[in-house]
């Protein structure tokens, strides 16, 4: 750890000790509840005049969220979602634009940044990154099994100063414990659905005495919606231990295992000739029949909880085995089959991120009846990542000539620290973060490179960015809130544009990291029983990109090469129902939710000026019903309409998404008197012929109308 936060953090741990110990309470009573669908959030009361609704408490353990727009997704409020569908998942974030894919993927953007594997929001498991690395390759091919998800919590904003650098805010998957009540329960959940889809998901938890124990296997396959080489398979195993729960200071130990494997069929497109394979003639044909993709992940983690009468100590150490591997033909092009020299052999890319770390946050409540709240804490993580790119013979070897070979390594060691000020009815929240990270990538082979005469390439950098941030809340009432935030973030440069592959890019001296603000201003309220509301306004400026020029004579450069302006309007609404007509609580919940982005992204400097960046609709509604009769019964009809869109920053024609309006159907009933719950839906309700997501080999058609049913066996 960075030897100038050891001196902070004792600081911190000396005064939490003083204190006798006992479990944490509630600084100030709270006002008589309104009734509304359950949030379950770790954390205390600490206001009379606090908004109730799917939003992060004030203060959150040893964080910090007053007067950050957040949102809570309580999956257990839905019918029980299936192939993690996230239309279904994101269905009350507005601002989270999903790139929808056909593999377990997952791509998600953030007010107009590009969604690619969520590549500029920071994405976490119980507070833990899980990108492959967090700054020299920062997407996500892993992302938890949603069965064994609780909530997801999306923090906008100041969300760079808790979390990590990246402007996009952080996404983190809270995911079960075990239950606290019965020494053994568990179910075994088995789902069919179109296109050969499998899924069972099984689980055991409980706790013995002192330890409670929860564990799953996840198994989920498909043969896919295209003809060929669109199938896939996904093996998850999970397996967690918690010492002492219901105590002061608790141990939870965490190992699991995910392997992932699918086809890459490749993409279509709307032109005609020889070799095209043109989307309207068949959707579903693909244009690669031996493109491949192989995920490997192991992870093992131990935290450490402990409450203090002022406040918590949380100490995260993880240790994390990556690999990703592929296997590409060559001689492709967009919607086209392979032709050429190149489509005898292909590309077979492997790369290794081994990841160790420890974070420690605390949290310290102190000033007038102890309403101040100061949290700090820091981070030391290290990533070793080789990385080897070799030539097949064959369209679809699986080894082949080393081409290139690197070793690129991180080290990063942040500090942050927020202090929450109570002040009436005015809370003011300043924030800093010293983001400092070093990276160093060496070439070790580079074929290409060595035939052209120039020497293989090499980065050593290192950078200490100071963040700053500053939200405020102002409680106008105890049904209404008013919240600001603005705050700093950055996006650094990731491996390929450190040392790039191709032998013909060289990198400029003076590339800076990509530097971001966002503001933003936004109010929430609940002026009735049953109905919430929350509504800002949001400006994001992000310069000094990162991109590639062209230069004369065939080389280009990476450069920073644009400055962007991404603003709008973000507005939510939940409301049930059933309230309107003073129904009591043992009829259910019928809960109308409604969501709209307002967005207007454009380049204002560079070589895209006068664009827009890709991904950026100009609106996106989300919509829905759902009735709920506790656990027994859920039924919801969500639906996602987007604008039209573009897939790159040039805005090419061919890259061109048009507008869609997609529904889901599901449905979850435990029959009565039995130990079975049954699922079903309806995927795509209306048939809705769109694609949300165009690569670089051409158009990625999404699923029409698809359906499945499960059966549940419980104890």
């Amino acid at each position: 750890m960075n030897t100038k936060t050891i001196p902070l953090l004792a600081v911190l741990v000396a005064l939490l000790a003083a204190d006798s110990v006992r479990p944490v309470a509630a600084s100030a009573p709270v006002a008589p509840p309104v009734q509304l669908p359950a949030f379950p959030v770790e954390a205390e009361a600490e206001k009379d005049h606090y908004v109730q609704g799917p939003f992060l408490p004030d203060v959150q353990g040893p964080k910090i969220n007053v007067g950050k727009k957040t949102t809570i997704l309580d999956l257990d409020s839905l019918p029980r979602i299936t192939g993690n569908n996230y239309r279904q998942a994101l269905a009350l974030a507005p601002g989270l634009v999903l790139s929808e894919e056909t593999s377990p993927l997952v791509s998600i953007g953030y007010r107009g940044l590009e969604p690619h594997r969520a590549q500029f929001t920071q994405v976490l498991k119980d507070g833990i990154p899980i990108h492959a690395d967090q700054f020299g390759y920062p997407e996500a091919y892993y992302t938890p099994p949603l069965d064994t998800v609780d909530r997801l919590e999306f923090v906008r904003g100041g969300a760079a100063l808790m979390y990590g650098p990246q402007p996009g805010g952080a996404l983190n998957y809270v995911t079960h414990r075990p239950r606290p009540d019965r020494p053994l329960s568990g179910a075994t959940l088995h789902t069919l659905g179109t296109d050969d889809y499998y899924s069972t998901f099984s689980h055991l938890d409980g706790t013995v005495g002192r330890v409670g124990y929860y564990g799953y296997h996840n198994r989920r396959r498909s043969a896919g919606l295209r003809t060929a080489n669109s199938d896939y398979t996904l093996e998850a195993f999970l397996g967690r231990l918690v010492f002492d729960a219901a105590s002061v200071s608790r141990w939870i130990l965490t190992f699991e295992t995910y392997d992932e494997s699918h086809g890459e069929p490749g993409g279509l497109t709307f032109a005609t000739g020889p070799g095209t394979v043109n989307y309207l003639a068949d959707r579903r044909a693909p244009s690669r029949l031996f493109d491949r993709f192989d995920l490997d992940r192991r992870a093992v983690s131990l935290v450490w909880e402990r409450d203090f009468s002022r406040g918590m100590i949380v100490t995260r150490a993880w240790g994390i085995d990556y690999v990703r591997a592929s296997r590409r033909q060559g001689g492709g092009g967009f919607g086209t089959l392979s032709t050429g020299a190149a489509a005898g052999t292909n590309t077979i890319e492997r790369q290794q991120f081994t990841t160790w770390g420890v974070e420690t946050r605390g949290r310290l409540d102190w000033g007038p009846d102890q309403r101040y709240v100061f949290t700090a804490g820091a981070q030391y993580h290290r990533t070793a990542s080789p990385r080897t790119d070799a030539r097949g013979a064959t369209p679809d070897a699986t080894a082949g000539l080393a081409q290139v070979r690197s070793q690129r390594d991180i080290t990063g060691a942040p500090v942050f620290v927020e202090n929450l000020f109570r002040l009436g009815a005015l809370s003011v929240t300043p924030g800093f973060r010293l983001e400092s990270v070093r990276q160093d990538v060496r070439e070790l082979l580079n074929v290409a490179r060595t035939a052209a005469g120039r020497p293989l390439a090499a980065r050593d950098d290192g950078q200490k960015i100071p963040l700053l941030g500053l939200a405020l809340a102002y409680d106008v009432s105890r049904a209404t809130q008013a919240y600001a935030n603005l705050s700093q973030s950055y996006r650094p440069m990731i491996f390929t544009q450190a040392v790039p592959n191709a032998a013909t890019t060289v990198v400029n001296a003076d590339l800076a990291e990509g530097r971001a603000v966002q503001f933003e201003f936004g109010v929430r309220a609940q002026p009735r029983d049953g109905l919430v509301l929350d509504a800002s306004v949001f400006h994001l400026e992000f310069k000094n990109q990162i991109g590639t020029l062209a230069l004369p004579g065939g080389l280009s450069t990476v450069a920073n090469v644009g400055r962007a302006v991404h603003r709008g309007v973000e507005a939510a609404a939940h409301y049930d129902l059933l309230r309107a007509f003073d129904r009591p609580a043992s009829s259910g919940a019928l809960n109308l939710h409604a969501n709209v982005l307002f967005l207007d992204a454009g380049f204002r400097a560079g070589p895209a000026a006068g664009r827009t960046p890709q991904y950026a609709p100009r609106h996106l509604v989300r919509s829905g019903l759902t009735y709920t009769r506790g656990s027994q019964f859920k039924l919801g009809l969500t639906g996602t309409l987007s604008a039209d869109s573009f897939a790159d920053d040039a805005n090419t024609p061919t890259r061109h998404i048009p507008a869609y309006a997609v529904w889901d159907l599901t449905a979850e009933w435990r029959v009565p008197g039995t130990p079975v719950r049954l699922i079903s839906g309806v995927n795509n309700l209306l048939d809705e012929d769109y694609y949300s997501r165009i690569r670089p080999d051409g158009i990625d058609p999404a699923p029409r109308r698809n359906v499945y049913l499960g059966a549940a066996l419980e104890f």
